[in-house]
């Protein structure tokens, strides 16, 4: 299969309507070729494209910062001698001298298929600062390496965020480019959009479900995306984020675990198992120990538990990787009634918000949690309507 850059570059007629404008590249470090050129590279290499700028998203055009909430600066990119504007930095959106360095914005950006990754939220900032400006926004699209599959409730009104979009489940199932003209249409833009889309692009297919397994390369799309089982466990896992439980950051597989110094994580389990054996369907949890490098509990033996999604154990249709966390959270809040569960700190720059509320785009997965008489049913209950709507409504968005 192609993805969108390489379609570009294979194929001049794709880049004809391009003659004679100045072109910028919103890009980060999975924004390479097929033969694992990046992307600012393989464009500025051809001799009827003028690139005249760069963007880089969080963590940066090359990747240089490893944690969240750590800013990237504006630089003048030293191969090729034009301006790289971070997304990320003093600005979360466009400024206008940004906008007036370009006329089309090319977006390469690998998504992981969640709500919270930032790079979709980045997507709306520029379009509606290209709606403003008069500039078009072509997307190359890329596969959401998690397929089509739809999880997690809905981003409720009052709870936007720089990881909460806009009114999607927590895993959409949608393109970069699909996303696109999703907010294009709810946010009612008038902008100049095109996608250049994927050939054979086949989301239902194994063994890889959503990414090309065994046909491209995995390259991180940010520094603890380090394979295609993170990025199905991701959109349970990254809800650790918002919790004093390690989530592996500082381990060698990040956002596929979550322990602590003080939980035993075979109870945890057990505890599992037994209130909702439907919700660990498609994978395999295995107990473990790991000592965190950096980030929480730093230096301090953890006992855990690894999501499994790789080999004969993984059921792409089976897996749900939400609700397997929140019933983590749930059984740990049962075993141990007073744990500190909840990280209280300004996350995303979001304050007098509780991170995990942040997170899920409004309290209702946290007061489940807490409430000890709240069961798995109730949970189904809320999640189950907002799942079958978005289902309905992305229809019309979908290419491929």
């Amino acid at each position: 299969m192609r993805f969108g850059i390489d379609r570009l570059l294979d194929e001049p007629s794709l880049r004809a309507p391009l003659a004679g404008r100045r072109i910028a590249l919103l890009a980060h470090p999975a924004s390479v070729t097929r033969d694992l050129d990046h992307s600012l590279d393989a464009l500025t290499a051809c001799a009827d494209l003028k690139i005249t700028a760069a963007i880089g998203p969080q963590h940066g055009l090359r990747g240089d910062k490893q944690d969240n909430m750590v800013e990237s600066p504006d630089f003048n990119d030293p191969v090729h001698g034009v301006p790289v504007f971070s997304l990320y930095g003093e600005i979360r959106r466009p400024t206008s001298a940004m906008m007036e360095s370009f006329d089309v914005l090319l977006v390469d950006l690998q998504d992981l298929g969640c709500r919270i990754y930032t790079f979709i939220t980045t997507l709306r900032y520029v379009l509606e600062a290209a709606a403003e400006h008069g500039k078009a926004v072509w997307v190359l699209d890329r596969p959401n390496p998690v397929g089509r599959p739809v999880e997690g409730l809905t981003l409720r009104p009052g709870w936007e965020s720089f990881v909460g979009a806009g009114p999607m489940p927590m895993r959409h199932g949608l393109t970069l480019g699909e996303l696109g003209h999703w907010f294009i249409k709810t946010l009612k833009l008038d902008v100049e959009y095109r996608v250049i889309e994927m050939d054979d692009w086949a989301p239902d297919s194994g063994p890889g479900f959503g990414w090309p397994l065994g046909g491209r390369t995995w390259v991180n799309p940010s520094p603890n995306a380090p394979n295609l089982w993170m990025a199905r466990a991701y959109a349970g896992t990254v809800m650790l984020e918002g919790a004093t439980l390690s989530e592996g950051r500082g381990t060698t597989r990040p956002l596929e675990l979550f322990g602590a110094p003080d939980i035993d994580a075979r109870q945890v389990i057990q505890e599992m198992r037994a209130l909702a054996p439907q919700w660990l369907a498609g994978c395999h949890l295995r107990d473990c120990w790991f000592e965190p490098t950096f980030h929480k509990h730093v230096g301090q033996l953890c006992n855990g538990v690894q999501i499994h999604t790789e080999g004969p154990v993984y059921d792409h249709a089976a897996f749900r990787p939400w609700r397997l966390q929140a019933l983590a959270f749930k059984a740990i809040r049962r075993l141990y009634p007073d744990y500190p569960l909840w990280r209280d700190f300004p996350y995303e720059y979001e304050v007098g918000k509780l991170a995990i509320d942040v997170i899920n785009g409004g309290p209702s997965l946290r007061e489940w949690v807490d409430d000890a008489n709240a069961m798995p049913g109730d949970l189904e209950a809320l999640t189950a309507p907002d799942e079958r709507a978005w289902l309905v409504e992305r229809r019309e968005f979908e290419l491929y």
